[in-house]
């Protein structure tokens, strides 16, 4: 049974991967055409950075994502602390609702937001691309700092207290050691969601403010080339190393250093 498991896992797994990597390998083919193989060529990356459109794409994506992480990091912690202080009851009810950002399908989602700047008389831009962003990726900073300070507890803030602790040396001593690890990894897993969305962004992006995602769509309307290939090769790329980043910080703990608590 285990053998079982573990031949259908690496199926699924080679199923999920091998189209990316036959990707990334055509982005170094020495042709446009990509069913046939013609040598190796690192020239369509030198291509690639030389065009401005594409620098000017790579640096909207890059300023959106750092904000929208910066932003969507502050309010989705304060959040969840303020979500911890509640019972159990009245804070499962409350975190209930921050999941329906994430079951709401993203052209909704991203519909819903274009209603929204349309009625407000917002021009769509970068400052609306990113108002949309912090607000998908504040339920996702929740839901895991959440899910962290459940697993930690109140023990030891109740602890410092006792020992004399106000409230800001509790946070600032006790909790926020112990979040860290959680924040950068909802900090890490934001900038990815948003470097990396496509639908929102198609609703509320304007003149000026092409993503990367949305740059590549652009391309792939003339047809797919070694360009294609590899501008979506650094993307992939860019979003996995993120994501290893995120798990990383996201499975570790407090170092277990002891130590005399400085209050």
């Amino acid at each position: 049974m285990k053998k079982a498991l573990l031949t259908y896992s690496s199926f699924i797994l080679l199923f999920l991967y091998i189209p990316l990597v036959i990707l990334a390998l055509y982005s170094f083919n020495d042709s446009r055409i990509n069913a046939a193989w013609k040598g190796f060529t690192l020239h369509w990356y030198v291509d690639l950075f030389q065009n401005e459109a594409v620098i000017d794409a790579l640096l909207n994506s890059l300023l959106i994502a750092l904000v929208t992480t910066a932003a969507a990091t502050v309010l989705g912690t304060l959040c969840a602390l303020g979500l911890h202080t509640y019972k159990q009851r009245t804070r499962t009810i409350l975190s209930g609702f921050m999941y329906v950002p994430i079951l709401v399908p993203d052209i909704l989602m991203g519909l819903s937001m274009l209603l929204v700047f349309s009625q407000l008389h917002w021009e769509l831009g970068k400052f609306t691309l990113i108002i949309a962003h912090i607000t998908f990726s504040i339920s996702f900073v929740v839901i895991l700092l959440s899910a962290r300070l459940a697993s930690m507890g109140k023990t030891l803030q109740e602890a410092a207290s006792d020992l004399g602790a106000t409230p800001w040396q509790t946070f600032r001593y006790v909790t926020l050691p112990a979040l860290l690890p959680g924040i950068i990894s909802a900090s890490l897993l934001t900038f990815t969601l948003s470097i990396d969305d496509f639908v929102i962004s198609f609703f509320v992006s304007g003149p000026g403010s092409t993503t990367l995602p949305l740059y590549i769509y652009s391309m792939v309307k003339r047809g797919v080339t070694p360009e294609i290939n590899a501008l979506s090769t650094i993307l992939v790329g860019m979003i996995v190393i993120l994501m290893i980043l995120s798990e990383k910080f996201q499975t570790k703990g407090t170092d277990g250093r002891k130590g005399q608590l400085p209050f």
